[in-house]
């Protein structure tokens, strides 16, 4: 029932382009779908009925489970059949019924998603996004079009995130957030729309964060969101307390990007 090559198992109900590059020790299970332009790194394990469309690149040690659709056309009504692509890193799961969707040319041409970043049920991430390594997403939380989110964010389930706002590294969203502005760094944010609640302190320790680091982090967060400061002056004070401690520099970056302005 198996055709084999390189120790590679790809089910006999299943459905390869001929053109598709799969790597070794790859498993694709029945009734998937690679089209042509897709190439699968080594150690990659595709289930049941996924559907994998090109150009779309996965990389080594992805687990993706039944009924995901990667690469299909961005739903922007826009696209014109133009040549985009998608691009996934290596060691990532995604689970059952995720939809990642390939670029547009208003945007770079490539919808990116980083390493070992843990996706479940029912998440959407459409065209353009960029994702980097080590995040959440939770059940069923959406990313619009040309979102950007940083490294170790965390999505709660059914979070909402409008097009061309970014989440900076470390941030967490609260069960159903609706977030329609920039999320700074480190900050928690929950609601509908969404509100900042602090800092996420528990999953900064568990990242190894010192209690020096994770003090200069929360009057970081004062200076922005406590003392009625402009966003102008808040990076004037930040930049007299980078110099104490690293992790400051965070938040000076992404204030100085910031365009849709912040979540207060």
């Amino acid at each position: 029932m198996c055709r084999k090559g390189c120790e590679t198992v790809i089910d006999a109900r299943a459905i390869v382009d001929p053109s598709a590059r799969i790597g070794n020790n790859v498993s694709i299970g029945p009734f998937s779908i690679i089209g042509p332009e897709v190439e699968i790194g080594d150690d990659t394990v595709i289930g049941p009925h996924a559907i994998v469309q090109g150009p779309t690149r996965i990389g080594k040690q992805n687990k993706i489970f039944q009924f995901v659709s990667l690469g299909a056309a961005p739903q922007d009504k826009k696209y014109n059949n133009e040549p985009t692509r998608l691009e996934i890193g290596d060691r990532n799961t995604i689970r059952e019924f995720c939809t990642i969707n390939r670029g547009t040319l208003q945007d770079a041409g490539t919808t990116r998603i980083g390493n070992d970043n843990w996706i479940m049920a029912y998440v959407h991430m459409a065209h353009d996004c960029q994702v980097g390594n080590n995040c959440i997403f939770a059940n069923a939380s959406s990313l619009a079009g040309h979102v950007h989110v940083d490294d170790f964010a965390i999505l709660g389930g059914f979070t909402l995130v409008h097009q061309f706002c970014a989440l900076g590294a470390h941030c967490f969203t609260g069960m159903g957030s609706v977030i329609s502005k920039d999320v700074p760094p480190y900050v928690m944010v929950s609601g509908s729309p969404a509100a900042a609640h602090g800092i996420n302190s528990e999953g900064l320790k568990r990242r190894g964060f010192s209690a020096q680091a994770l003090q200069q982090i929360r009057r970081a967060y004062k200076v922005i969101y406590r003392e009625g400061n402009t966003i102008e002056q808040a990076q004037k004070q930040l930049r007299e307390m980078v110099q104490a401690n690293a992790e400051i520099a965070l938040f000076l970056e992404f204030l100085s990007k910031a365009t849709r302005g912040i979540v207060r």
